[in-house]
């Protein structure tokens, strides 16, 4: 009875890790940029004194989704997309870095450009910061050009350009603050190939209709779950009247 008990209630608790991970998948839905996570586990021997006879479910690390969402048109100046593979680098609240793929980009009131998240944008030299202007234009390439404000149209001034990075998949993890992290705690090295769609901005690559049949499936997963559980209980239960009688 007890392994039953046990193996049911290790596969609930995994059930509800995963049921967790797809509803912020769901939430993220419509956030800019964002990329889904996947969950995995696996059935692990109970080691200790005695027959290895138990088993448990253990969660792997989550994994993550790195297909491309959709780019859709904003017509806004500080809106880009990256076009194909390829990250923003923005600084962390440690002044670390870490990657993104959302581009709605931002001034705050010191000048200096923020994503919608409120992590500051990495250029070449360090975050970027913006001086007044008429007239503001991101490139292909990311590079961020103005026109300075008193000045004729035909006047422009290249500020910064936005450091974009392309390191293995396999070499990427997304952090507790929902950004990509370098696994090796190293920063990735700035690559030129990377370019941007002006005007634009990627879209999550959640599968909506999927996470929520998804959220259906691991429901009923845990009900079964539970089930198990009560019925290894009427089963001890049994047994117990059985021994009693004899």
């Amino acid at each position: 009875m007890d392994r039953m008990l046990f193996v049911a209630m290790s596969g609930a608790k995994e059930t509800m890790h995963a049921q967790a991970i797809n509803t912020n998948n769901l939430a993220n839905a419509s956030t800019t940029g964002f990329r889904a996570d996947f969950q995995t586990s696996l059935s692990q021997q109970v080691y200790g004194p005695g027959h290895a006879s138990r088993v448990y479910a253990t969660a792997q690390d989550a994994g993550v989704d790195f297909s491309q969402g959709s780019v859709i048109s904003t017509g806004r100046e500080l809106d880009m997309a990256i076009n194909g593979q390829g990250w923003f680098a923005v600084q962390t609240t440690d002044g670390g870095e870490a990657y993104t793929r959302a581009g709605d980009l931002r001034l705050d009131s010191l000048g200096r450009v923020t994503n919608g998240a409120g992590n500051l944008v990495l250029g070449n030299g360090g975050p970027i910061s913006v001086p007044p202007h008429a007239k503001l234009e991101i490139g292909a390439d990311g590079t961020i050009t103005i026109q300075p404000l008193g000045q004729p149209v035909n006047t422009l001034a290249i500020v910064d350009r936005v450091k974009m990075v392309n390191p293995p998949n396999d070499q990427l993890e997304k952090g507790d603050d929902g950004l990509m992290h370098m696994r090796n705690g190293k920063r990735a090295e700035a690559d030129a190939s990377v370019t941007v769609v002006s005007g634009s901005l990627e879209s999550s690559n959640v599968n909506t209709v999927g996470s929520m049949v998804r959220m259906i499936e691991l429901a009923r997963q845990y009900e079964t779950y539970i089930k198990l559980m009560s019925t290894a209980v009427k089963n001890d239960q049994a047994a117990a009247s059985i021994m009693k009688m004899s």
